[in-house]
């Protein structure tokens, strides 16, 4: 599902592609390290942008460093490190865990059962260490299950779910100032990467009898301009909460990911359906 939440190159410096690229590997780099090399494959930007967020807001201490990785073998790379990325790589690997689980339970694809008994171990600390965490995502997941099982079409229902799971997430523990902000901000995000991963699959789902809550809307004249006013509102919550928080350090970055970068995707979809128009 994730994968919404990225910069938009074209309106950022080289230099600041460069700063968010190195807290990419920063995150990648403590992945490895606490968890093992072959759960760094999880690591999206989703995540790196939280770290960002966190490691801007508080501004624990931070160093940058240079490395050669078996990624990237051939040059030496920027990367940060910083507090909050131990938190956020704990994240990560609970995200994804639990959806290697709810993949398996949903399709029966052995990849994803493979995947979470490699994980498995490590996830065990981080639910003893998160608890509340964890739970969140595990009930998210449960949730959307049971309305997938039951083919419950109200869209709202995942999308608030999603939103209530990130917002939880979004807050590092070591800090509890700014809780209502971060909550918010991640309460707006959750919401618009559920309802834009709906709309991005709508497509395939109705050729294939999937699960879509949006199916229901689809032949609806408005509907283009239902998904867009409604994700224009889930991401305004976001930036409205961002703006009240006083960041300075990377804010450039972070108002990139969330007035253009998150629009990446949808106006790849829009140009994409309108050339089809054209050539039908």
């Amino acid at each position: 599902m994730f994968g919404y939440i990225v910069t938009y190159p074209e309106t950022l410096s080289e230099d600041r592609q460069r700063r968010f690229k190195a807290m990419y590997c920063g995150l990648c780099r403590t992945l490895r390290k606490r968890h093992g090399f072959l759960t760094s494959t999880t690591l999206s930007y989703d995540l790196t942008f939280l770290a960002t967020l966190l490691n801007a807001l508080y501004e624990p201490g931070e160093s940058t460093k240079r490395e050669r990785c078996i990624a990237n073998p051939a040059r030496q790379h920027d990367y940060v490190s910083t507090p909050v990325m131990d938190y956020v790589a704990d994240m990560n690997i609970a995200l994804a865990y639990h959806k290697c689980r709810d993949d398996w339970r949903d399709d029966k694809n052995p990849l994803s059962a493979g995947e979470a008994t490699l994980l498995r171990k490590a996830y065990r600390g981080i639910e003893q260490a998160y608890p509340e965490r964890c739970a969140a995502i595990e009930k998210w997941l449960d949730d959307i299950h049971e309305w997938e099982k039951d083919d419950v079409l109200q869209i709202d229902l995942p999308v608030n779910a999603t939103g209530r799971m990130l917002s939880e997430l979004f807050v590092w523990p070591e800090r509890t100032d700014f809780s209502q902000e971060l909550k918010a901000i991640g309460d707006g995000l959750g919401r618009y990467v559920y309802f834009m991963d709906a709309y991005d699959d709508l497509p395939r789902d109705v050729r294939r009898g999937s699960y879509n809550p949006l199916k229901p809307l689809r032949d609806k004249a408005d509907y283009e301009q239902l998904c867009k006013a409604a994700l224009m509102t889930m991401i305004a919550d976001a930036a409205d909460a961002f703006e009240r928080l006083p960041v300075i350090l990377d804010a450039d970055i972070i108002r990139n990911v969330l007035y253009s970068g998150v629009w990446s995707k949808y106006a790849y979809l829009q140009s994409k359906r309108n050339a089809h128009y054209k050539g039908a």
